[in-house]
C-alpha cells in the first residue's frame, strides 16, 4: 500500500508538468498558430487518456489489497422492552336514551303549549294541553253521581248492620257505589290523555306543532325532548376482536368537529352478533360536563384491544421476508475492538403494529443488537463494520 501512493503521484506530476522541451498551454495559444494549437491538444489528450489507464490499474490493486472496502457499513439499535399499547380505531355516533319525541295519546286541537324551545322542565312537568272535547264536564257530573251514590250505599249499609232493609237494597247501593267510582277512574284516564306531561328532565330541543293544530295520537309530533347529561357513544366491532374488547377497556374519544379529545372506558359490550355485518355493539361513557357534545355527533375512538407491559418492538422497515414466507431480521455477534461484527439471521414471529414498529413475539429477546440501517445489505454470516452505533 505504502509504495502504491508516491507512483501515483509520481505519475501525476509528469502529467502535469510534462517534457520539458515542451512549450507550454499558453505560449502555444499566444502564438496563434492553428497547427501548434491542435498538436498541443491532441498531445494532453494522448497524456490524459494515459493517466486514466494507470489510475484504473492503481483503483484495481487498492480494491485488492484494501480488505476493509468489501465489510458493509451498518448502524444497530439495542432491543429493550417496552409498554405496547394496541389501539383499535373505529368510528362511533353519539346518542342517548334521553332524547325522545312526543306524541299525543288523545285525538283533538292542541289547545294549549306552555314551554318553548330551549326551556328547561322537570320530570312530569306539564308541557301541553289538549282540548278535551267536554271530558272535563263529563267527570264532574260522575262525581257528583258518585257523591251521591256512596251517600246512599253509607246509608244502606248502616241499616243493613241494624238488621233493617233488605239485603237486596244494601246490594244494590253498593254496587251503584263501586260503578261510579270505575266510571270516574276510567274518565280519568281519558282526561288525563290531553295532558302532554314531561317524560324526564331535559331541556325542550323544538316545538313541532303550533298550538291550535289538531293531533293524532302516534301521528302528530308535538315536541322534541333532550337531556344531555347521560351521553354515550355507539360503535359496531368485528366480531374477532369479541374477546379483546370487554368492560372498562380504556378508549381514547376524539370530536374532529370540536377539537377535543376526552378519555373514556367501555361501559357495556353487546352480546349480539349481527349477521348481516359480522359486528357486536359497544357502548363508551361520554362525560359532558360543558354540554358542548350533542346528539349524532360524529367521534374517532381508540379501543384498547391488547397491552403488554414487557414487548419487543422493532422497526417494520428493516424486516424482510424469504420465499416460504418467514420473516427475519439480522442481528450482530462477536462484536470486537474496531467495531467489527458477524451478521446473525434470525427468523422472528410478530403481532399486532403501533404506527411504524410492530410487535416482535418470537426469535427475539432482550438486549440483541438488531442491525438497523444496512439491513438488507448483509448476508447471514457476512462481516459488518458499525458506525455511530447506539449506545
Amino acid at each position: 500500500m505504502k509504495k502504491i501512493f508516491p507512483v501515483l503521484f509520481v505519475i501525476l506530476f509528469a502529467a502535469s508538468c510534462g517534457s520539458g522541451d515542451n512549450k507550454s498551454v499558453e505560449d502555444v495559444i499566444a502564438s496563434r498558430d492553428l497547427e501548434s494549437i491542435r498538436a498541443k491538444k491532441s498531445e494532453l489528450v494522448s497524456e490524459q487518456n494515459s493517466i486514466k489507464e494507470d489510475i484504473k490499474k492503481l483503483d484495481i490493486i487498492i480494491a485488492e489489497l484494501d480488505k476493509s472496502k468489501k465489510i458493509p457499513l451498518i448502524t444497530t439499535f439495542k432491543l429493550e422492552t417496552t409498554d405496547f399499547r394496541h389501539y383499535l380505531e373505529l368510528q362511533g355516533n353519539v346518542t342517548t336514551k334521553n332524547l325522545l319525541i312526543i306524541y299525543p295519546e288523545y285525538s283533538g286541537v292542541l289547545s294549549n303549549v306552555y314551554v318553548k324551545e330551549g326551556q328547561k322542565v322537570k320530570k312530569g312537568e306539564i308541557l301541553a294541553r289538549i282540548d278535551d272535547g267536554g271530558l272535563s264536564q263529563q267527570l264532574a257530573q260522575l262525581k257528583i253521581q258518585a257523591d251521591l251514590a256512596k251517600t246512599t250505599y253509607e246509608r244502606q249499609q248502616r241499616l243493613w248492620d241494624q238488621k233493617i232493609g233488605s239485603e237486596m237494597q244494601y246490594l244494590q247501593a253498593k254496587s251503584n257505589y263501586e260503578a261510579q267510582i270505575q266510571a270516574i277512574a276510567q274518565l280519568e284516564q281519558q282526561v288525563d290523555k290531553t295532558i302532554i306531561k314531561a317524560p324526564f328532565s331535559g331541556t325542550i330541543d323544538d316545538v313541532l306543532t303550533e298550538q291550535g293544530s289538531v293531533v293524532m295520537p302516534g301521528q302528530s309530533q308535538i315536541m322534541r325532548i333532550v337531556n344531555l347529561d347521560n351521553m354515550y357513544i355507539v360503535t359496531d366491532v368485528p366480531e374477532k376482536y369479541i374477546t379483546n374488547i370487554t368492560r372498562n377497556k380504556k378508549v381514547q374519544v376524539e370530536f374532529p368537529v370540536l377539537g377535543k379529545k376526552i378519555d373514556s372506558k367501555v361501559r357495556q359490550v353487546g352480546d349480539f352478533i349481527n349477521p348481516n355485518n359480522r359486528t357486536f355493539k359497544v357502548e363508551i361513557d361520554l362525560p359532558n360536563k360543558d354540554r358542548s357534545i350533542k346528539p349524532n355527533l360524529t367521534a374517532k375512538l381508540k379501543i384498547n384491544d391488547y397491552s403488554n407491559e414487557n414487548a419487543l418492538l422493532i422497526p417494520q422497515s428493516i424486516i424482510s421476508e424469504n420465499a416460504s414466507g418467514e420473516q427475519y431480521v439480522y442481528i450482530i455477534s462477536e462484536n470486537d475492538k474496531e467495531n467489527e461484527a458477524i451478521a446473525e439471521k434470525r427468523v422472528i414471529v410478530t403481532g399486532l403494529t403501533q404506527g411504524d414498529y410492530i410487535e416482535v413475539t418470537e426469535g427475539l429477546d432482550a438486549g440483541n443488537e438488531i442491525i438497523m440501517e444496512g439491513a438488507r445489505s448483509v448476508n447471514d454470516g457476512q462481516n459488518v463494520k458499525i458506525i455511530n452505533q447506539d449506545s
